[in-house]
């Protein structure tokens, strides 16, 4: 779910969102996408690192608008469609959400320091050699985020600083890779 616009331009059909639901059906006969089986979509499993069950977890419960432990079709569209077709802006505004562990509408140093270093090492996976320090990107982050110098980031703060800084935006970008996953789950006939 990187916050690029290239992946926003994809189309989805009626046609596509007809065949999501009876994927979706057919995945999930209870009418619900449960922990587990969202895990087991994006290829979590035994020998996934914390890092990638963590940052799971919280795309997860993103997902889950109404917070009731699944997702259903409803909650199932809306993601898609924000994958697939979603602004900047929206990307911007979800992975705000994912990061405000708390739900309390700021980012405090610990949400966005847990956050960067899923995301550091989830990076370092497919380039091993890489090294970061956390604090100090965490500390930069709030640098040139923070403007009204609280010590936590607001929404308005977090969008306009990820927008006008492309350091920003590398830092604080998740990409899960579902579109990638929605597009090859489409070629897939029954």
């Amino acid at each position: 779910m990187g916050q690029t616009q290239s992946e926003g331009e994809t189309e989805v059909t009626l046609q596509n969102i007809q065949e999501l639901y009876r994927k979706f059906a057919s995945e999930c006969p209870s009418g619900n996408l449960h922990l587990h089986e969202f895990k087991r979509i994006f290829g979590i499993n035994s020998s996934s690192t914390e890092e990638e069950v963590a940052y799971m977890e919280n795309v997860f419960r993103s997902f889950d608008t109404n917070r009731d432990g699944h997702i259903d079709f409803m909650e199932y569209v809306a993601a898609v469609h924000l994958v697939l077709r979603g602004k900047l802006e929206d990307k911007l505004r979800w992975s705000f959400k994912v990061y405000d562990r708390d739900g309390n509408g700021c980012l405090d140093k610990q949400e966005v320091k847990h956050i960067v270093t899923i995301i550091s090492k989830l990076k370092r996976q497919s380039n091993p050699g890489d090294t970061v320090n956390i604090e100090e990107i965490c500390e930069r982050i709030f640098e040139l985020v923070d403007k009204n110098n609280d010590s936590r980031i607001s929404l308005e703060e977090f969008i306009e600083g990820a927008e006008k800084d492309p350091w920003v935006m590398e830092q604080l970008k998740l990409d899960i890779g579902p579109c990638g996953w929605f597009m090859e789950q489409q070629e897939k006939k029954p």
